[in-house]
């Protein structure tokens, strides 16, 4: 199948996110839900489980090694201070964390007592978290992550020419999806390769018909036309920089050709 195929725009009454279910009432599907009266559902696609500290240091990590530690997801901060748990390990006051944003910096109040002259955050970008990590360039950094690493990251801390280091603290397993076998939905949605991954590591014989596929990023993008999807739906852009944003302009113009 072609990355060239035009969309299919179909009228739409049911959209499965391949996220957990938003904890925030505020959520931005939920509204989208009630505007446009359809149904939203939400299934982790997949789901993270942390290595043993056996298999952390079969990686020859000592933690006490780093005084510097760079986060680019809540997930990482867990398991990272889970490790120093059953390590057994203090982690030093004196430690300096990097995280790509704000958010993910606030997070690490569930841990810490918050402090702005150790905790440093970027604007959301691997540009803007290279910025921060630049002016600490005697750091000794560690970058707790999953063994699903994408290359930006590491790839930004080798250009920097820094002492730093990454190791696998979790992994990301495919979930069973066995009980959707016979469940429909006008639109799929996914956020990472994985999720495409999972959809066919469950369902190898999935034909896509008039399921409607959207997916944020490029990556995403590239490993669903790999697998030969029609890719109806693409995020970001400049007019939908969200996927509820792409989301609505979409269900608003194939709902009203329905009618």
């Amino acid at each position: 199948m072609s990355s060239t195929q035009k969309p299919l725009i179909k009228k739409v009454k049911s959209i499965l996110v391949s996220q957990p279910e938003p904890t925030n009432e505020k959520s931005p599907y939920f509204n989208l839900s009630q505007k446009l009266k359809v149904k939203v559902d939400f299934r982790p696609f997949i789901h993270v489980e942390g290595v043993t500290v056996k298999e952390v240091r079969k990686q020859k990590i000592n933690l006490n090694e780093f005084d510097s530690i760079i986060f680019t997801s809540r997930t990482a901060i867990d398991h990272y201070f889970r490790i120093a748990e059953e390590m057994r390990y203090t982690v030093p006051n004196t430690n300096r964390y990097f995280c790509t944003s704000e958010a993910i910096a606030r997070y690490l109040q569930k841990y810490i007592v918050y402090r702005k002259r150790r905790i440093l955050f970027g604007d959301g970008t691997v540009k803007g978290l290279a910025e921060i990590i630049k002016k600490y360039p005697d750091g000794k950094f560690l970058l707790p992550s999953s063994d699903k690493l994408k290359p930006q990251v590491p790839a930004m801390l080798k250009e920097l020419g820094i002492n730093w280091k990454s190791a696998m603290f979790f992994k990301t397993m495919i979930s069973d999806l066995s009980d959707l076998a016979d469940v429909y939905y006008d639109i799929l949605v996914f956020f990472s390769p994985s999720g495409i991954e999972s959809l066919f590591r469950n369902f190898p014989d999935f034909k896509q018909n008039e399921t409607r596929i959207a997916v944020y990023g490029k990556n995403t993008y590239q490993a669903a036309i790999d697998r030969g999807l029609r890719v109806d739906i693409k995020v970001p852009t400049e007019d939908t920089p969200s996927m509820t944003m792409a989301l609505e302009k979409y269900i608003k113009l194939a709902n009203k050709r329905s009618r």
